[in-house]
């Protein structure tokens, strides 16, 4: 029976973590890892992980660097044969997501499964702002602006050891680089699983502001460059124009 590490990394989380810690101790799967790593939260975060200390294989709460440095953590803390990040604004859509991507892995042998998104509102979650359908990846679809939602993304444990953990030189787009790498770069295997797995929060840190979108874009470049990868002539056009159609599904 595979085992599946999930992290979820917080700080000052106390409006929204119960929701996410909930979502993962709901599940039917029985053999989860659940791994939460705290920035040294000073609002109530930490009393309300605590409610729920003995569904919580390891709680870390300690300052760090950034939100991927702590997901570093969190990845040599797992155990797991699959790792998933659900970060606390993230909550799965409901009790049976990891059996079914537990089920797709078995049955298609492969290195990562992905599939579907919605961002909801902060405080509303029942209203859908934007609906991610990723579709089914192809070689060369990060060329034409494609990419799969990250939190939607979970992956054999060994494709870190061997390709290693995310880039902390890269302040919000070291989501972006790390599947560029797993997937275009180093032909992990993947399938897609085409139903919403999470639901996310808005105003995430890559998204909050037109500013921070810029900062992206810029690094999304990046990604490219420190993997030794060409992107297309409208790779970083299209990529935030294929957004476009999130709002409008």
């Amino acid at each position: 029976m595979l085992k599946v590490s999930i992290i979820t990394v917080c700080y000052n989380s106390a409006q929204t973590i119960e929701n996410t810690i909930q979502s993962v101790i709901s599940q039917d799967y029985s053999n989860v890892e659940y791994i939460i790593v705290d920035g040294n939260s000073t609002d109530d975060t930490l009393n309300i992980i605590n409610k729920y200390k003995t569904r919580i294989a390891k709680l870390l709460s300690e300052k760090d660097e950034g939100i991927y440095y702590a997901i570093n953590k969190g990845i040599a803390l797992s155990t797991g044969d699959i790792i998933a990040i659900l970060h606390a604004d993230d909550f799965y859509t409901n009790e049976q997501i990891i059996s079914s991507v537990v089920k797709q892995f078995e049955k298609e042998c492969i290195d990562t499964v992905y599939g579907d998104l919605q961002y909801v509102d902060r405080f509303d979650t029942s209203k859908v702002i934007r609906n991610w359908k990723a579709g089914e990846y192809k070689r060369g679809s990060f060329l034409k602006g494609w990419m799969p939602p990250h939190p939607s993304f979970f992956v054999r444990n060994y494709c870190y050891s061997k390709f290693g953990i995310f880039n902390t030189l890269l302040k919000s787009a070291a989501d972006y680089e790390l599947m560029l790498r797993f997937l275009e770069k180093n032909n992990c295997t993947t399938s897609y699983l085409p139903q919403v797995l999470v639901k996310m929060r808005v105003g995430g840190k890559s998204n909050v502001s037109l500013f921070n979108r810029f900062i992206a874009n810029r690094e999304d470049k990046k990604a490219w460059l420190i993997n030794d990868l060409k992107p297309g002539l409208f790779t970083f056009i299209l990529k935030p124009l294929s957004k476009l159609g999130q709002f409008l599904n």
